[in-house]
């Protein structure tokens, strides 16, 4: 036993002696400088442009710097709120007409129908109003994901250096036009 732990010690001293036996010289060492510029991918760059045009639609396409889609969204929320007020004004003028009819009173505005139209007002209305509540909803959404996608895709290399192109290339056997794609990766 006490040969194994001498051995053992011995491989071990005889193993490191190079290491005790070194001077303090530094060698010099050389480090090639990376050319390439990489650029950090945030992870949460989408859930952050998600989030903010959640809380105010347009602020997500602002954090991506797409700041020409900020007056589309504006514009598809602002018309189809537009319709939701209009449509949700002309249901309850409708509506309050055929009440006060059904009351006993007469209103000057729709005199002209009956109880019947009256009720085919309200309906029609009240669906186009419904209508644009689930439009102004969609464009909302829309504004979520489009700011959300927009982000994540911001985050892909695009460079020239990688591309596939068309190529259209004569055939050295037939000599007859032969197209193609080409994979470019320039270094």
């Amino acid at each position: 036993m006490h040969k194994i732990i001498f051995i053992g010690l011995f491989l071990f001293i005889a193993g490191n002696a190079t290491v005790f036996g070194q001077s303090k010289t530094e060698e010099a060492i050389l480090i090639a400088k990376d050319t390439l510029k990489s650029n950090d991918i945030d992870p949460l760059t989408p859930a952050k442009a998600a989030f903010y045009s959640a809380v105010l639609p347009g602020l997500g396409q602002a954090y991506n710097k797409k700041y020409w889609k900020i007056p589309l969204v504006y514009g598809a929320i602002g018309t189809s709120l537009y319709f939701y007020i209009s449509n949700n004004k002309k249901y309850h003028q409708y509506r309050d007409a055929y009440k006060s009819r059904l009351e006993g009173y007469t209103t000057d505005d729709f005199a002209f129908l009956d109880n019947n139209r009256l009720i085919a007002g309200q309906k029609f209305y009240q669906r186009n109003r419904d209508l644009s509540a689930l439009v102004t909803l969609g464009f909302y959404v829309l504004n979520i994901v489009d700011a959300n996608v927009d982000a994540a895709l911001l985050q892909f290399n695009v460079d020239e250096n990688l591309s596939v192109r068309p190529n259209i290339y004569p055939n050295d056997v037939t000599f007859k036009t032969t197209f193609g794609l080409t994979l470019n990766y320039n270094f």
